[in-house]
């Protein structure tokens, strides 16, 4: 497309049409005023207006993470821009395509410490795929048509494109690039067939496999060719924070989550494999616990798109670089012709030791002995009240926990959170964006009150855009997996940690009221007795956002719980508790 004489501004508007965007996130200033002007005439581009750019980076995400697109925010230079680093970083160690447009000063400013200036370019490079500094008019729709391509091929991330003040407001002819010009950028590498064929006869000769699936297999859109897999192969499968979802819950190769809050059938798995199939994972430490003690017996077929991570942690037998959907579907069909040939598994002394771990210690929780609420209980009716339909989106902590271990995920997408960075304050935004994505899509953000308290303004969005999500706060007055630390391995000296939001204070703020002020509904749960009327209440209102208000237990603890530092055979089920490993096993 050429022949037009635009601005700049005009340009970066339409390149963002070209791309298919639908719907910006963003918040004006000053040095991208100019482009803020012409967004007025466009027919296609519905902008968002936040109340903190950090809410706009979030949203953006909490968009990408429901629909699959490319979530895009915009700020101003400056104090605009570096509110945008923790987005971008969230978005980075998650895998979530994601573009971020900032003003800049002028390029002659630039270098002098001018009003906003800030090197938003160098802040961001370490956080971020790729960024672009832009002082050319004529180089933003080849800049965008690049940045858009970078974030959501490959292992998807995310771009920061800084667009100088002058370069919005100079003129060109606008010029769309018919192709794309980025040596080096290799964005699909095939998987050697000499590796898929090994993956494959490892798995035939396994006594003991484990299918650890992590996040990469939602963002490569790999769901359908790993389940295909898991299926012929017949062995256990796990799935990680990132990942719930990928796998049904129902499944009946479904160990769970592992990790530090995992199931003791899913990390005792992985910690007595002879083989781990890992795709689209990368050796969390959160997942591995003590990394020279995690799976000693296994050998490990690590897939990942993203060569950087094949043994970056735990060194991989059999690296295989390549999309998950094509080694899937790959190694299912080299599985498939050896089962054909003679089928040597035998699985049934393993999934007998499983099935009774599974059995023995599922997931649970105890009355609280304060009379208040168990917070897992609430969290549980959220989920079956509403269905396996909703999607649910969280903030971190211990609700985060919970949220991930008694909602049952049986879609994939429907689990939105911020894992790697661990980003207090996400829910509430991200739950907005997932909303603007889906929007006859149920969408829950299950947050703590101190997570609540760090991004709620952003109701005000949610209200006066017309955006009903549905928030459950978890309030047990205090920073509740700080607190859960401070009691195991501080003496119970609580430092700093109780909020005076719940039971038996002046609930500073009371949410309810902040709610109602800002034109959402506002309820409140205080006994067992009512939480199913509430939720259901929450779910019949659908013209405005709801809050509720759950008062719950301070002392309630997410189990299991390997503690940071140790191996995972130390899991403990309650404090002061272990499996008797030995016994089982």
């Amino acid at each position: 497309m050429t022949g037009q004489t635009l601005t700049g501004a005009q340009a970066l508007v339409r390149s963002l049409e070209q791309v298919g965007v639908d719907v910006v996130f963003g918040l004006p200033g000053g040095a991208i005023l100019p482009t803020y002007d012409p967004l007025l005439d466009t027919g296609q581009l519905r902008h968002v207006l936040v109340r903190h750019e950090q809410g706009a980076g979030h949203a953006a995400s909490g968009y990408a993470h429901a629909t699959g697109r490319v979530g895009v925010c915009m700020a101003t230079s400056g104090p605009g821009a570096t509110n945008l680093v923790t987005p971008l970083a969230d978005a980075q160690m998650d895998s979530i395509p994601m573009v971020a447009i900032t003003g800049q000063v002028g390029s002659h400013f630039i270098g002098t410490d001018a009003f906003q200036e800030a090197d938003i370019v160098g802040m961001t490079m370490p956080v971020t795929k790729h960024n672009f500094l832009v002082q050319d008019v004529r180089d933003i729709p080849r800049t965008i048509k690049q940045a858009f391509h970078i974030a959501s091929t490959g292992r998807p991330g995310a771009v920061l494109v800084d667009v100088t003040k002058d370069a919005q407001q100079d003129s060109a002819e606008f010029i769309w690039p018919d192709g794309l010009d980025l040596p080096g950028y290799r964005i699909d590498p095939r998987p050697h067939r000499k590796q898929i064929r090994e993956a494959a006869q490892l798995l035939m000769d396994a006594k003991r496999p484990v299918f650890l699936l992590g996040g990469g297999v939602l963002r490569g859109r790999a769901v359908a060719q790993v389940r295909e897999l898991v299926d012929l192969s017949g062995a256990p499968a796990v799935t990680t924070l990132m990942a719930r979802g990928a796998l049904p819950d129902s499944h009946p190769a479904h160990l769970g989550m592992p990790g530090m809050h995992g199931s003791v059938a899913a990390v005792s798995a992985l910690q007595r494999a002879d083989l781990i199939v890992a795709i689209g994972a990368r050796f969390d430490d959160r997942v591995t616990g003590r990394l020279d003690s995690f799976a000693p017996n296994a050998a490990v077929v690590h897939v990942d798109v993203d060569a950087a991570e094949i043994s970056k942690n735990r060194t991989a037998d059999v690296p295989i670089v390549g999309q998950a959907a094509e080694v899937a579907a790959g190694i299912a069909a080299e599985l498939r012709g050896l089962i054909a040939q003679n089928d040597v598994r035998d699985y049934e002394a393993w999934w007998g030791t499983l099935s009774m771990l599974r059995d023995t210690y599922p997931l649970g929780w105890t009355d609280t002995e304060d009379g208040l609420t168990a917070p897992q209980k609430v969290i549980s009716r959220i989920g079956d009240i509403t269905g396996p339909d909703a999607v649910y989106v969280a903030g971190v902590g211990q609700h985060q926990m919970w949220s991930s271990q008694f909602i049952r995920y049986e879609e994939p997408y429907s689990w939105i959170n911020s894992g790697g960075l661990g980003t207090m304050g996400y829910a509430v935004p991200a739950a907005m964006g997932a909303k603007v994505g889906r929007p006859e899509t149920t969408v829950w953000a299950i947050d703590g009150d101190g997570c609540f308290q760090m991004t709620n303004q952003e109701l005000a969005t949610c209200v006066i855009n017309e955006i009903p999500i549905k928030v459950a706060v978890i309030n047990n007055s205090s920073l509740g997996m700080v607190r859960q630390w401070q009691n195991l391995f501080y003496d119970k000296r609580y430092s700093n940690t109780d909020l005076n939001t719940g039971h038996g204070t002046a609930r500073v703020p009371d949410f309810v009221k902040l709610a109602e002020a800002y034109g959402c509904a506002g309820l409140r749960c205080e006994r067992d007795q009512d939480i199913d009327a509430t939720i259901e209440q929450a779910l019949e209102i659908n013209d405005r956002p709801v809050v509720v208000d759950f008062t719950v237990s301070a002392d309630a603890m997410v189990w299991p719980m390997v503690p940071a530092g140790v191996s995972n055979d130390e899991i403990q089920i309650a404090q002061g508790m272990s499996p008797e490993w030995e016994r089982d096993i």
